[in-house]
């Protein structure tokens, strides 16, 4: 008999785990000859955003900032073209970039959860309140600047916080 509960599992994402996951899935996507570097960035990027939410056992967000000139980049190193791609491609290379690397990172937790379909769109986008940040990673690709961001339930990472500190 399999039996299921809906209490929160640990929060806690460490920024070393996110890393190697996230250069496994840049290199499979991009390849290995030129990778992420580690950037100091200012604090809004602009351009587009891509997220997924984790719902169930652990409820997070996982979400990629680009600007508008490494989206398309990506985008055009990934359908291997040297044409500039539509909007459409983009959304559809950003898209399948978020989804990866959440499927990715909501591996690192055990529990029932499920990963949503991706959401992209071009400019900022705020994190609904009740999530807090609890992973940051700012890098450059090709000299451009990316940010990937982990956010968690607030409760359930205040909760973490306080079982961790005792």
């Amino acid at each position: 008999m399999t039996t299921t509960t809906d209490t929160p599992v640990d929060t806690v994402v460490r920024v070393e785990d996110v890393r190697a996951l996230l250069d496994g899935v840049w290199e499979s996507f991009l390849g290995a000859e030129e990778p992420l570097l580690t950037a100091a960035l200012p604090a809004h990027l602009g351009g587009w955003t891509a997220a997924v939410s984790v719902t169930g056992t652990w409820r997070a967000q996982i979400t990629i900032e680009v600007v508008d000139p490494l989206a398309r980049l990506v985008t055009a190193h990934m359908l291997g073209r040297d044409e500039e791609p539509a909007v459409e491609d983009v959304r559809d290379a950003l898209g399948e970039l978020v989804n990866m690397v959440g499927g990715n990172i909501k591996s690192l937790h055990h529990g029932t959860a499920m990963l949503s379909l991706p959401w992209v769109g071009y400019g900022e986008d705020a994190p609904p309140p009740l999530l807090r940040e609890t992973c940051r990673l700012d890098l450059t690709w090709r000299g451009l600047p990316l940010r990937v961001l982990v956010h968690v339930s607030a409760s359930a990472a205040a909760a973490d916080e306080r079982r961790h500190s005792g």
